[in-house]
């Protein structure tokens, strides 16, 4: 079973649920910043000791208000029991239900109300190099989670030499053939370790913010140190939780 933690922020009335494990092989996943696991391939954190059952994380999320139940990961989509949960706290909780961050490759998913969806690169070649996975489906993924109704946002990481402004680009045009107004964020790479890319400059981010925004109405951006990635509470109080499993 994936899901190892749930967190709970006391303020948004929001838990969220963490899993091990990604359907993606990443060599540049921020995740390895946060473990030593740089350059082990397929592995960006160290597996947990214990996993929760079913019955655990729903006697947890009945212990705390909620309004919104976010599922994250890793992949959240691996978890054989995200079906499960997805109606549980949908229909007996009667929370929204959001996946806080996925590669999407498993949408759009029943009892699902939103997404944010990491688009990784725009040509077929470097989705591969970065991924180990061919493009074409997590696009084809995006388009129908979109026409099924899903509060759909998307992210891109900036990483240069790798995915650059044309292909950052790229996927921003190809958004707005959907809808313009959908949130699209753009995050400056953090080097991981044994990897060739370089962090992008400021100059560089600006760049990529404003090529998006020629295209698309919502475009924000984060350009942050590894000390600011590993702790994000000070900057943001949607990230001041505590544990509850």
């Amino acid at each position: 079973m994936p899901f190892h933690k749930i967190t709970y922020n006391e303020k948004y009335r929001f838990a969220t649920l963490h899993n091990f494990g990604c359907t993606f092989r990443c060599p540049v996943c921020s995740y390895k910043l946060r473990s030593g696991a740089a350059g082990v391939p397929g592995q960006s954190w160290p597996r947990p000791e214990k996993f929760l059952t079913v019955a655990e994380m729903k006697t947890a999320l009945q212990s705390v208000p909620v309004d919104k139940v976010f599922f994250m990961g890793g992949e959240p989509t691996v978890a054989r029991e995200l079906p499960e949960l997805l109606d549980f706290a949908k229909n007996t909780l009667r929370a929204k239900t959001s996946l806080g961050h996925t590669n999407g490759s498993a949408l759009p998913l029943p009892n699902l109300d939103g997404a944010n969806v990491g688009l990784k690169a725009w040509d077929d070649e470097t989705h591969r190099r970065y991924t180990g996975r061919e493009r074409q489906p997590i696009f084809d993924n995006f388009a129908a989670a979109f026409r099924a109704g899903l509060e759909l946002k998307a992210n891109v990481v900036f990483v240069p030499g790798l995915v650059d402004l044309d292909q950052i680009g790229a996927i921003a045009a190809w958004i707005a053939m959907l809808d313009r107004t959908i949130p699209f964020h753009i995050m400056g790479y953090i080097p991981v370790p044994g990897q060739p890319y370089p962090r992008p400059t400021v100059e560089q981010m600006d760049q990529a913010v404003a090529v998006c925004r020629s295209h698309l109405n919502n475009v924000a951006a984060s350009h942050l140190t590894v000390a600011e990635a590993l702790n994000l509470a000070p900057r943001d109080d949607r990230f001041d939780v505590r544990q509850i499993a």
